[in-house]
């Protein structure tokens, strides 16, 4: 059957979003088309990076969808505290999707299901089936066997104060809370004089997530359960000395950190389906960060001359090759953070981190650190007990993450 459109897009997030946006912005002459199962595309999310994490060019087209942008950020922790002079930027996912149905008019559908899809064809829970030259399934991570993954769960709310915050900017890391089970910090961004999104958040096993809407406080296994997570936000800010007003919305997830995994293998699941974002493996390794990596993803996208299923496959899975081959490092801290050491000592991995040279520390976020900053990461006293720091270290395969956990 003919084709009825260049190129379908299943999943209205992040990094199907910025391919749709980046298409119409340089071809706009392709009949692309986004699905969304939701009634609106994009979540309820907030979506933030650090200035240096992109080009000045990447900055041209994504500056209109940034809501909030600082000059600086600060890190806390029990034995040290800093701000950092480099800049911060959020998206809101409420703008992002008004930026979407504005570019894609009936372009963009909402609240329509995929029972099935293929590389170029979209079985619908309706029944219809559509083509397309190209499907790009952008749902969301999915499990693999062949990956072996840590999680960072957050839950997060965005307050309004009966008195002005004080705040002049980001504080990312506030790492002296009271810890527990993994590492844990309090995410603050401020929003205006008396608006501010406060996130619990904690890097968690897999065996221990739950963002349901459950409310039963924590779980029979240890799960970071919703009202937990609401207990912490409530006592941070009364900590803080701000009295909440308004509770304006609530956000909630699940981000991704790569311990190992068998790139190889994992590609072979998708069986010649092109995928994007999380689906693809394309996020910050350790901190589930991935608006630069669909940055990049949208561009090299938008400069192919052959946008067919099989090019498209070819040309994402080699984009996360790269992406893998430069992680490797990122995944061997990963391991030392979740594997070495007791679980309430994991927050001294980052405290030592952030004693680092910002250069240093701009470079690891934008996931482009030298052979010298990985030398100079692991020089010195380590935080982690050294034993147990080698033996993760070692464990290089899914297999042997899954036994040591």
């Amino acid at each position: 059957m003919k084709a009825q459109h260049d190129l379908i897009l299943a999943g209205g997030g992040l990094a199907n979003g910025l391919i749709a946006l980046r298409l119409k912005q340089i071809r706009p002459e392709l009949k692309v088309l986004v699905l969304e199962q939701e009634a609106a595309p994009g979540g309820n999310h907030t979506w933030s990076f650090h200035d240096s994490d992109l080009t000045p060019a990447q900055w041209d087209w994504i500056g209109p969808l940034v809501g909030c942008r600082w000059a600086h950020h600060e890190v806390r922790f029990p034995e040290r505290r800093r701000t950092l002079q480099s800049g911060y930027a959020s998206i809101f996912s409420q703008h992002f999707a008004s930026a979407l149905r504005d570019t894609l008019g009936s372009a963009l559908q909402v609240e329509v299901s995929a029972s099935q899809l293929g590389p170029t064809q979209v079985h619908l829970e309706d029944g219809r089936t559509l083509h397309a030259g190209a499907v790009i399934d952008g749902r969301g991570v999915t499990t693999s066997p062949h990956l072996a993954l840590g999680y960072q769960a957050f839950l997060g709310q965005e307050v309004r104060l009966a008195h002005p915050h004080g705040l002049d900017g980001p504080i990312l890391m506030d790492a002296t809370v009271a810890q527990g089970e993994g590492y844990r910090f309090v995410y603050v961004l401020p929003f205006s004089q008396d608006r501010l999104l406060i996130e619990d958040t904690h890097y968690v096993d897999s065996d221990r997530v739950d963002t349901s809407q459950g409310d039963r406080g924590r779980g029979e296994k240890g799960q970071l359960e919703p009202q937990h997570l609401r207990d912490n936000i409530a006592d941070y800010a009364h900590a803080s000395g701000w009295q909440v007003q308004a509770i304006l919305r609530e956000e909630s997830g699940v981000l991704p950190i790569t311990l190992a995994g068998d790139f190889d293998a994992f590609w072979r699941e998708a069986d010649s389906q092109p995928r994007s974002g999380l689906r693809a493996g394309l996020f910050h390794p350790t901190t589930g960060y991935s608006l630069p990596h669909a940055m990049r993803l949208a561009e090299r996208i938008a400069r192919l001359d052959d946008l067919s299923a099989p090019a498209l496959f070819d040309a994402i899975r080699r984009e996360a090759l790269g992406e893998w081959r430069r992680q490797g490092y990122f995944r061997l801290l990963n391991r030392m953070l979740f594997l070495a050491g007791r679980p309430e000592q994991r927050w001294r991995v980052m405290q030592r981190f952030y004693g680092l040279p910002e250069p240093l520390v701009q470079r690891f976020y934008a996931g482009r650190l030298t052979a010298l900053d990985k030398l100079r990461i692991v020089t010195g006293k380590p935080p982690v007990p050294m034993g147990e720091a080698l033996r993760a270290a070692r464990r290089g395969s899914p297999h042997q993450i899954r036994t040591a956990k």
